[in-house]
């Protein structure tokens, strides 16, 4: 697998995902587009892994697209520009294509992800925090939906996901403008979850706090929260039936009974 993403494996079963370009402020080239979806898809096949904190090396989350490739675009027929591998359908069981993949892939890890955003999220890179399930940011990070300012539209699911955070009005806002909005402002729109001096650090504590949890709890809630909304409510009811007479009963929430009544830390099993 690429360097471009680098994984730690932390005790409880989180991972601990560092976007690794820092010489480039993590900018998104093919080669990184790759590792985003390797990793993403290698880590939601794990049955072992209970959290991920996904977060990038030096100064920034991430500047956004390489400006290189983003020049390659510019010119030449479709055929030719590397960018058109990016829009490729390699995979039938996604919705997305490859390049919408390097956010989208977040929301299909079926655990939680908690992206860790200090310095800038612009453009790709923010449409790869929209991805994970919580965003704790810098009060002085800058976050912009920038595709506008290279007379583009977000293009990496960040329509989807943007949509699921906040209002229709400030989603349309920030998507026609481009405008640089800080952490403090972005938890105030709905677009981050919380403030954090050390967002990574917060990120990690809470992910360590989650993984204590029942796995397969953990990963039925959230499939069921990513299906409200989206589905109709008769069949988001049926869900949220079926996956809890799937809990009911089962090894992992009898040993969370059993480790509450005994005081002491539960022993999970690994969902099957």
């Amino acid at each position: 697998m690429s360097d471009r993403v680098v994984v730690t494996r932390l005790p409880g079963g989180v991972a601990d995902v560092r976007l690794n370009r820092a010489d480039k402020m993590n900018a998104l080239d093919t080669s990184m587009f790759e590792a985003l979806v390797a990793t993403g898809t290698e880590l939601a096949r794990d049955p072992s892994l209970r959290a991920v904190v996904l977060s990038g090396e030096g100064r920034c989350f991430s500047a956004g697209l390489d400006f290189s490739s983003f020049q390659s675009m510019s010119g030449g027929p479709r055929g030719d520009k590397p960018a058109a591998n990016l829009l490729s359908r390699g995979d039938a069981s996604s919705p997305a294509n490859f390049a919408q993949r390097a956010a989208w892939v977040w929301t299909e890890v079926p655990v939680p992800v908690i992206a860790a955003v200090h310095g800038v999220a612009y453009g790709g890179g923010l449409q790869i925090a929209l991805g994970a399930d919580l965003r704790f940011v810098t009060a002085d990070a800058r976050l912009s939906v920038m595709e506008i300012k290279w007379g583009l539209v977000p293009d990496m699911s960040g329509t989807q996901t943007l949509r699921r955070l906040v209002r229709l009005d400030v989603a349309k806002e920030l998507t026609f403008t481009g405008r640089v909005v800080s952490g403090t402002e972005a938890v105030e729109l709905g677009l981050a979850t919380r403030v954090a001096a050390d967002p990574r650090a917060a990120a990690l504590e809470l992910a360590a706090e989650i993984a204590a949890k029942s796995p397969d709890a953990i990963r039925a809630a959230k499939h069921l929260l990513d299906a409200s909304g989206v589905v109709p409510v008769a069949d988001g009811l049926r869900l949220e039936e079926k996956l809890q007479l799937g809990l009911i009963g089962h090894p992992n929430q009898i040993e969370s009974v059993r480790a509450n009544l005994e005081k002491r830390a539960p022993r999970f099993q690994d969902p099957s």
